[in-house]
């Protein structure tokens, strides 16, 4: 028994001595690598076995010289979402929701129209049929954000689902801004208040807020790629609409005691037995999200990360070892040479114990980013070549395959400039407004070459047409 003691102490002994040589490993991996990235400034704090570390390193502004700090805000983005499902289960435990009820029973603006008979378990964990472009649709729209939470639901009732509910798993805002409302509803209280009265202030989570309205002037500011660095991005207030799902700023220590909540195997503000339920499986359709969280069935992990213009974060712990991490950086990835994530997914994988491979020279990204950046100039190199050949464009108008190949372009020119602002967004899960907010050199690339084509194959129209080709006088 003596023994089986001793070993005990030594185990626990060796686990604090591996949490505190790993938080050395984190501090001088971040500062080889943070001047190596994008991003100007980064906060994290590691939890192992309840006791949190948080540390920080960087600027809030790029080139100021205002240190980040542990207690610095920083936009948390998506990881929201597992905020804005602890308050549903919250609210589910005082019986005053059930898990299974359709969303118009608390939204009548929901009933009788195509998503009447969604249910919050599908909303909560993406089988709500609700697609991720839909989420997205109102991005940047000043119309839209207007709206309160229940007066925006009632516009996402309206419309049809991208597929049947429970068929598919497809991640959208629009389900988090659904359970926005209805948590309003149900709690007779605003979103803010609510987060802040029953997930905050119990947590002990004081720099922390829900930006409706303006931002914390203390809040790390955000940079956004462009063309290859980074530039500061003042987003301006915050709107009720995109608050359940992604509206909270956070400090990483505060981030460190939430994540301390989700490990700890006691009651609390929720279950145990509800955080285990929000962090497994939660229907066949959604194998690798439980309730406002990704499971990692594998490696026995749950996360989220969180994107807006201008930061990410990274949040993930492992309930069987006892370990988690939250990673925030003041600035967003670019498809090009503006890399964060080798430093942020770098220092989750040190500290959770998980190998990491860089991932900062992978060159399909870059190599998608130059072939749109090119574009602009190569379409004013062809206006400048057109007008030099244009001799040879009139000549065209005296055949039919020469008329051909003069008119085609246009076609072909207008059919690519639908592409680039309309179709291709879409598989980035928006519209061109939204890629214009996350990557504004890339759209601007987009939007450039979607008018400057056309424009140049008009150019060529106008050189056949406008003159006349000189012909040889008969001998």
């Amino acid at each position: 028994m003596k023994t089986g003691w001793i070993l005990a102490v030594l185990a626990f002994l060796a686990s604090g001595l591996s949490a505190s040589a790993t938080s050395s490993e984190i501090d001088a991996f971040i500062e080889a690598e943070l001047s190596q990235s994008a991003a100007p400034g980064i906060a994290y704090a590691q939890v192992v076995n309840g006791e949190i570390t948080a540390g920080a390193f960087g600027e809030r502004v790029e080139g100021s010289g205002e240190s980040v700090t542990a207690d610095t805000p920083f936009p948390i983005g998506s990881v929201t979402k597992s905020f804005t499902a602890l308050a549903i289960m919250q609210l589910i435990e005082a019986e005053v929701l059930d898990i299974d009820d359709p969303v118009s029973q608390h939204l009548p603006a929901f009933a009788g129209g195509p998503a009447s008979d969604v249910t919050l378990r599908q909303l909560l964990n993406h089988t709500s049929g609700f697609s991720t472009v839909q989420g997205n649709s109102h991005h940047g729209s000043t119309d839209a954000s207007r709206l309160g939470l229940v007066e925006y639901a009632g516009q996402l009732a309206r419309i049809e689902p991208a597929h049947e509910a429970g068929t598919v798993w497809e991640y959208s805002n629009a389900n988090y801004q659904i359970l926005g409302a209805v948590i309003e509803r149900a709690s007779g209280e605003s979103y803010s208040d609510y987060i802040e009265g029953h997930i905050f202030e119990p947590l002990g989570m004081t720099d922390s807020v829900v930006v409706v309205g303006a931002r914390p002037a203390d809040m790390a500011i955000g940079h956004r790629p462009w063309f290859g660095g980074v530039r500061p991005f003042e987003s301006g207030a915050g709107y009720a609409i995109n608050a359940p799902a992604g509206g909270i700023a956070a400090s990483a220590r505060d981030m460190g005691r939430y994540l301390a909540m989700w490990l700890s195997n006691e009651d609390g503000i929720v279950s145990a037995s509800s955080k285990a339920m929000m962090t497994g499986t939660s229907d066949p359709a959604s194998p690798s999200y439980g309730l406002g969280w990704s499971i990692d069935g594998q490696r026995g992990t749950v996360s989220h990360t969180g994107l807006v213009p201008g930061a990410e974060t990274l949040a993930s712990f492992d309930p069987a070892k006892q370990i988690g991490v939250v990673v925030m950086v003041n600035a967003n990835g670019g498809l090009g040479f503006a890399n964060t994530w080798n430093l942020v997914g770098g220092v989750g994988a040190r500290a959770m114990g998980q190998p990491h491979e860089d991932d900062s020279a992978l060159w399909g990204p870059k190599t998608a980013y130059l072939s749109i950046v090119i574009l602009p100039p190569l379409f004013v190199l062809f206006a400048i070549v057109s007008w030099r050949g244009r001799s040879s464009l009139r000549a065209k108008r005296e055949s039919m395959p020469g008329k051909l190949s003069l008119w085609f372009p246009l076609a072909a020119m207008l059919g690519l400039a639908w592409f680039l602002v309309s179709l291709l967004p879409t598989i980035f899960g928006g519209s061109i407004a939204t890629l214009q907010l996350y990557q504004p050199d890339f759209a601007w690339c987009l939007i450039a070459t979607a008018i400057l084509a056309p424009a140049w194959a008009a150019f060529r129209l106008v050189l056949a047409y406008a003159g006349h080709e000189k012909r040889k006088s008969p001998a």
